[in-house]
């Protein structure tokens, strides 16, 4: 049904239910002037017939929680190999070599298995630098920025209708992530924060998925899952979630608008 057809059915409906109380009014005022202990009943019957009516144009939300993914989201990756590339060229630094140090360390420092300290000491600490962790840590701080055409005032209206549970699902180390929601304002909206360094798993991993799904005490059908990589969304879609995947800002409204969101 287009949106055109949508309004139409609304007003013809509302217009029908105006002339209904009308006509219901006048009975109940005409059966009360009698004295009789009809209209009572009367009343309660008609409001039970105007439920399901209001449920044809007014529908109830078919979903209780909205997660979000940050990076490619709401911000910049906050490591991702844009990020990384921009922070080796700062401080002189072989891609090539930091790119072979980088997966298994990297993997266990968004699981929270290692600090960050033991990931930089893996990728560049390996041999004496000309500068320090501090700063080194301070660079990859820098990256982190709202994209241009990103899904925070979203992620704002959302939070402030108080219709929905509101969330992050993300990959990320406990620094970084932290920092983002603290420096961007982000955990102002946010009743959950799923992120893998906090639960030890990481998308697309199916686990990860089951595990939000368990901490919410939600089924997949309840929840909108919004991330930017196919992949990720094609996972949540798995576990039963709706999944969006975001393409800018203005696309994601649209597609929210059209599941009754926003």
């Amino acid at each position: 049904m287009s949106s055109d057809e949508k309004e139409s059915k609304f007003e013809s409906t509302v217009h029908g239910l105006q002339a209904e109380l009308a006509r219901e009014l006048e009975r109940l005022r005409s059966l009360a002037s009698e004295g009789s202990e009809e209209a009572t009943q009367s009343l309660a019957k008609w409001l039970r017939k105007l439920g399901p009516k209001l449920a044809e144009v007014v529908p109830s939300s078919q979903f209780d929680a909205v997660l979000f993914d940050v990076g490619g989201v709401l911000l910049t990756n906050g490591w991702d190999h844009v990020e990384r590339a921009r922070v080796l060229r700062q401080f002189n630094l072989d891609t090539g070599a930091f790119e072979s140090r980088h997966p298994d360390p990297y993997d266990a420092l968004e699981r929270d298995t290692i600090s960050m300290l033991d990931y930089l000491k893996a990728t560049i600490f390996y041999e004496p630098r000309s500068f320090t962790s501090e700063e080194f840590v301070a660079a990859m701080k820098l990256v982190s920025e709202p994209l241009p055409s990103n899904g925070i005032g979203v992620l704002g209206e959302i939070a402030a209708s108080n219709r929905w549970l509101v969330g992050v699902l993300n990959n990320e180390s406990r620094l970084l992530h932290e920092y983002r929601m603290e420096k961007y304002g982000l955990k102002q909206h946010l009743d959950v924060q799923l992120s893998s360094c906090y639960l030890g798993l990481r998308k697309p991993e199916p686990a990860i998925y089951r595990r939000a799904l368990d901490i919410l005490g939600l089924p997949g059908e309840r929840v909108i899952f919004i991330d930017d990589r196919k992949g990720n969304t094609d996972a949540a879609a798995a576990v039963g979630m709706h999944a969006i995947q975001f393409l800018d800002e203005a696309q994601l409204r649209f597609d929210l608008q059209q599941i009754g969101i926003l």
